[in-house]
């Protein structure tokens, strides 16, 4: 009895530690990422107001202005609920709401009802297309903004006139009002809107973006003097920051849905998104050219990679798949033998008659050999392969 010795086999697959230290790297890039955003969050928690807040000494904050109008005796005043904002409208009052897209349908309702017929002015900071017909009836945003930021008055509103150029650019809107001052005109579309209250001396004013409120653009252009005349025309101005933690927006009727929360025109993006995918797809797939052979990293004997097939081919009792690349093979060797081109070796109605021209054999016996059905067990295999190795020698025999 004899056994066979085992190849040896080279692993080629990763150990723990090679894929530790592959991605150590990233790792530890992914560690300092962490923690300087922890540095960064603890840097920043001191920060107690946002934009728009004229608490706020930030870029995006107002503090300069509030500043401002209170050296020309306007006190500021903030409130974060609704209840506090219906309840400061008054004659002597100028109300500004920071963000009125962050209010329900019913909050705008109510603010419109309590500011109508106050005597006292409205300021609207970019109010999108959904609050802005609520809170300024007659008024409605285009969806397309202003293509500059700062632009000319256009317009015989004394506090436009007055300023000159500022950077109101934004959201621009259009109103049917005959009575309403359109100002700062990109392609035609104000970015500044001036509604007068037709029950008494009061108005709402409608600004297309917050820029001339902000710390960082309040020297430019005209902005501190448009920003000042538009809330420094009341004693008071009462600034409303709309806040999640107002208890007046807790009306599960009126909450909004996931679609009115992301912006206009989300379908045409994501529509447009899916077409940029499926051409990059179609322009990847173009490049793709025939495989590409790569050596092996080690030299491998062929009768090693024989004996490595047939295991194969053993164990998954594939006969026919066995019997078929023996027979192909022979074919190929023979074919060139007896003088049939190496094209139609595997074609019977021209190598039989050619091997049995030149062995004086039996074509039935040929063809059933070198194109037959497969065997039916291992000992027809190995018979059809001593029968192949035989039928060579014979060809090759001078």
């Amino acid at each position: 009895m004899t056994t066979e010795a085992t190849p040896p086999t080279t692993s080629v697959s990763p150990t723990t530690r090679q894929m530790w230290t592959r991605s150590r790297g990233i790792a530890l890039a992914f560690v300092l990422l962490l923690a300087g955003a922890a540095v960064l969050a603890t840097l920043r928690s001191d920060a107690r107001h946002g934009a728009l807040d004229p608490r706020s000494g930030d870029p995006h904050g107002s503090r300069a202005l509030a500043e401002i109008l209170a050296d020309h005796g306007v006190s500021t005043r903030v409130v974060t609920t609704l209840a506090e904002a219906r309840a400061a409208t008054s004659p002597d009052t100028t109300l500004l709401v920071s963000a009125p897209d962050l209010l329900t349908e019913r909050q705008q309702r109510a603010l419109h009802a309590a500011t109508a017929g106050s005597g006292g002015r409205t300021v609207l900071i970019a109010p999108g297309t959904w609050s802005v017909e609520t809170l300024a009836p007659g008024v409605t945003a285009d969806p397309a903004t202003s293509r500059g930021s700062t632009l000319d008055p256009r317009c015989a509103l004394p506090a436009a006139q007055s300023a000159g150029s500022a950077d109101t650019g934004g959201i621009r809107y259009t109103t049917t009002l005959l009575d309403a001052d359109e100002c700062y005109p990109s392609n035609r579309l104000a970015t500044l809107v001036r509604v007068p209250d037709t029950t008494g001396d009061g108005d709402t004013v409608v600004l297309g973006a917050p820029d001339i409120l902000h710390n960082e653009r309040l020297d430019e252009q005209g902005n501190a003097s448009l920003a000042l005349q538009l809330l420094g025309s009341r004693p008071h101005l009462v600034w409303y920051l709309p806040s999640l933690s107002d208890t007046s927006a807790a009306d599960q009727d009126d909450e909004k849905t996931f679609f009115d929360l992301i912006p206009p025109g989300w379908l045409w993006g994501t529509l447009q998104l899916f077409v940029a995918a499926a051409l990059a797809a179609l322009w990847r797939a173009r490049r793709l050219g025939p495989l590409v052979p790569e050596r092996l990293p080690v030299a491998i004997r062929a009768s090693e990679t024989v004996e490595g097939r047939a295991r194969l081919y053993r164990k998954a009792d594939a006969r026919d798949r066995a019997a078929t690349t023996l027979r192909s093979a022979t074919r190929t060797r023979l074919a060139p033998l007896v003088g049939v081109p190496v094209t139609q070796a595997h074609t019977p109605e021209t190598l039989v008659p050619a091997l049995s021209a030149h062995l004086h054999a039996d074509t039935q016996s040929l063809h059933s050999l070198l194109f037959g059905p497969p065997p039916a067990d291992d000992t027809g295999l190995i018979a059809l392969a001593d029968q192949l190795d035989a039928l060579e020698r014979e060809v090759r025999r001078p």
